[in-house]
């Protein structure tokens, strides 16, 4: 994930809402590289939810997780792809503090050379989704 830009900090207390985009396969398959998410930055996080954190070693980068249970110490996050690491399992649990906000809507966009009519008519009908809190894959990733 990008670094957050400093006039997104100053403005958050004001307007909760932002965007960002995601880099890398971690979240495969609930999100892909390159779709864009709408955040709301302070939003109560539930377990099952995505969110948007600061990874606790390097907090300059900003990463997508599934929040899935509240420990002593913080919140434990997954990725949904078992395969990508880079989560609670390789740096344990993430302070309160470093979480930022909950992902309400993936959005993807057009591809280069997306044309046709009916390329169009796909896009237009899967582009946006909202990102629920799948409580189902909060089980599932606490089997892990």
């Amino acid at each position: 994930m990008p670094e957050l830009p400093q006039e997104i900090e100053r403005t958050r207390a004001l307007l909760p809402l932002g965007t960002a985009e995601v880099t890398g396969p971690s979240m495969v398959p609930t999100l892909q590289h390159g779709d864009r998410l709408l955040v709301q930055y302070g939003a109560r996080v539930r377990p099952g939810g995505v969110v948007v954190l600061r990874h606790p070693f390097q907090q300059d980068l900003l990463v997508v997780k599934r929040a899935v249970e509240l420990r002593e110490g913080g919140w434990w996050v997954l990725g949904d792809n078992p395969y990508a690491g880079g989560d609670s399992t390789d740096y344990g649990t993430v302070p309160e503090e470093l979480v930022l906000g909950r992902v309400w809507l993936r959005y993807r966009p057009l591809k280069q050379g997306q044309r046709s009519p009916l390329a169009l008519v796909r896009w237009v009908l899967t582009a946006a989704r909202p990102v629920l809190g799948d409580r189902s894959a909060s089980r599932r990733l606490r089997a892990r």
